[in-house]
């Protein structure tokens, strides 16, 4: 996990986290938080005994690859510190693991929460967010295979997008990428995400990265005709016409 100033659901989501998945380790790479992060993650170290926090002043990218230098697990798991795992996340997930020896990382649907007011609107949202992964990746709540990324090392400049350069490495590598029907993560964004300042700075993160191509046009284009048409399409099915 990577943390900067994550209180917002930190609590929460580490709840989830040693409730639905056997923790060996809790590798936390922090970007030197000074609100409550900290406090929080020795209160859990207190109880559990295993949280491993590594500090880091760079980017998401050298944040990722410090917490994957640091595994020593078979398979290993990144959860976002402003997500909640669905209950059983890692008992759901193991069955993907037996089902096929290629598998290199089992991902879990990222709903972005408030606002879920209905099975339809939470359905479109759902297969909205799977189309979106196959082209953009995504790492709210994946599992991996060590021994797919193992000799990764994530351009140090991406502090966007270094999720879907390791979903791309361990593609590349000859590893599936599953997409779990029945895992997903509730995400809590912070309010301090929905402002302008912060949508502007994260176009301002695509341009910097070179990543304004098709795949970026295809991306923030897509995701709301996609979760349009599955709203029309539920609407006309619901109302029978």
């Amino acid at each position: 996990m990577i943390t900067k100033d994550s209180e917002h659901v930190l609590e929460e989501c580490l709840n989830a986290i040693y409730e639905g998945v056997p923790v060996n380790n809790l590798i936390i790479v922090d970007g030197f938080s000074t609100d409550r992060t900290l406090d929080i993650l020795r209160k859990y170290h207190d109880k559990n005994g295993n949280i491993k926090i590594i500090n880091d002043k760079g980017t998401r990218a050298t944040a990722r690859q410090k917490g994957i230098e640091n595994v020593e697990t078979e398979w290993f798991m990144f959860v976002d510190s402003d997500v909640i795992i669905c209950k059983d996340w890692y008992k759901r997930a193991e069955k993907y693991i037996d089902d096929a020896d290629d598998v290199g990382a089992i991902w879990g649907v990222n709903v972005d929460t408030p606002n879920i007011s209905s099975q339809t609107f939470l359905r479109m949202i759902t297969h909205a967010a799977t189309e979106v992964f196959k082209f953009r990746g995504g790492t709210h709540d994946v599992l991996i295979l060590r021994e797919s990324v193992k000799d990764i090392k994530i351009p140090e400049f991406l502090h966007a997008y270094e999720d879907k350069y390791i979903i791309d490495w361990i593609k590349k590598k000859g590893y599936k990428v599953v997409i779990g029907d029945d895992l997903y993560c509730m995400h809590y964004r912070p309010p301090t995400d929905w402002c302008l300042k912060e949508s502007v700075l994260l176009a301002s993160h695509e341009v910097k990265y070179g990543l304004v191509h098709f795949h970026t046009f295809k991306y923030t284009l897509y995701y709301p005709f996609y979760s349009f048409y599955w709203f029309v399409q539920n609407l006309k099915k619901n109302l029978s016409f």
